[in-house]
């Protein structure tokens, strides 16, 4: 792709000329140039292009209301991006739980778990619930932010060898992801 640089004569110019080009502004101030579209009037659209709009109608509605929010205006700061661009972004991309560290944990009550979450805009909420081998939920809670990317829990009931320990984390679009460790001593 060229780049130009300080033209005189394209710097600042928006709209199209003839059906040829296509000039535009971005964010940061840059002009865009390019081929106007053509879209076939009797184009068909597959089932799984069909879902994708779908999906990608649902995540405009979202970022439209969101792109006020002042997590989504900090993010966009200093980029080509919008707060609308970053909201539309953080839709498609869910939390992240990169490690359940369970090491200083013997299965007593009072002891810290560790958890890392990463997302590409802001961790909502992650939860944690510990059950016993046969499912009964033995608690549950969330995790509170610790330094970096790392979370705790701190236990409140007994867990047994063979406790399943679920950790649900949730981003602002309310992405879901979950992860599973099952306790032994």
């Amino acid at each position: 792709m060229a780049q130009v640089r300080n033209n005189i004569i394209i710097k600042g110019l928006s709209d199209s000329i003839g059906n040829q080009l296509v000039f535009k502004q971005d964010k940061a101030g840059r002009t865009i140039v390019g081929a106007p579209p053509s879209i076939d009037p009797d184009r068909t659209y597959s089932e799984a292009e069909l879902e994708r709009q779908e999906v990608f109608r649902d995540a405009t509605v979202y970022a439209k209301g969101a792109k006020g929010e002042a997590v989504y205006i900090e993010k966009a700061e200093g980029t080509p991006m919008s707060a609308y661009n970053v909201a539309i972004a953080d839709w498609f991309h869910g939390p992240e739980i990169r490690e359940i560290d369970i090491e200083n944990w013997s299965g007593a009550v009072g002891e810290v778990i560790r958890i890392q979450v990463v997302d590409n805009v802001k961790v909502a909420k992650v939860n944690v619930v510990i059950s016993n081998s046969e499912g009964a939920v033995l608690e549950q809670g969330v995790a509170v932010p610790a330094e970096g990317a790392w979370l705790t829990y701190t236990t409140t009931a007994t867990a047994e060898n063979g406790s399943q320990l679920v950790v649900t984390a949730e981003d602002l679009p309310g992405n879901v992801t979950d992860m599973t460790v099952v306790f032994s001593d």
